[in-house]
């Protein structure tokens, strides 16, 4: 198993994305007494991370992996057994690299696109759970570089982090300003971001 990330659910039933290289396929995984598989294998083509609602519902996000396979969207997977997803969103300029439910319910998403390429436009974007329609688009502008965004977090206050290429983002996520960077640390390559109190 390959990890690529981890949540509590709703329940506190943990949960992670995962590659198994002897199949090569990835799909969240929950551990309560025993490991077991959330939804079946290749649900989507290359995982970009993934969130619950308060309500219990998952929201897993697809990207482009290296050799040029995927598709930049996010789908939703209703609570319940053998749960089935529905593609949520279809925007043709998100390329989803994190996912987290913002304190309003919506999902917000970093992207990078097109992924990988020098010139891609970098963001965090705003979906409506309800239909996936796009709400807004934070940006950086000029306070900070803001390069290969990555993991994210909403801090106590609904301050909204965004790790980056030699930096940590803030945007005031009531009024999508951007705060600047918050941490400089030149060769940050991170991929998550997590505030303790």
């Amino acid at each position: 198993m390959n990890p690529g990330g981890v949540l509590s659910d709703p329940t506190g039933v943990i949960t992670s994305d995962c590659e198994v290289p002897a199949r090569s396929w990835r799909c969240p995984l929950r551990w309560t007494k025993r490991e077991s598989k959330f939804c079946r294998p290749g649900i989507v083509p290359f995982p970009r991370g993934f969130t619950f609602s308060s309500g219990g519902t998952l929201f897993l996000s697809s990207g482009i992996g290296p050799n040029g396979d995927g598709d930049n969207t996010i789908v939703a997977f209703a609570e319940g057994q053998n749960p089935k997803p529905s593609r949520l969103v279809s925007d043709p300029e998100l390329s989803p690299l994190d996912l987290t439910v913002a304190p309003n319910g919506n999902i917000v998403v970093s992207s990078e696109h097109p992924f990988g390429l020098t010139d891609a436009v970098t963001s965090v974007r705003e979906y409506g759970t309800a239909d996936g329609h796009l709400i807004r688009i934070f940006s950086a502008g000029r306070s900070a570089e803001f390069r290969k965004p990555r993991g994210l977090r909403f801090g106590a206050d609904g301050t909204l982090y965004c790790v980056a290429r030699d930096e940590v983002v803030a945007f005031d996520f009531a009024s999508g300003r951007c705060l600047g960077a918050v941490v400089r640390y030149p060769r940050l390559n991170g991929q998550a971001v997590a505030l303790f109190p």
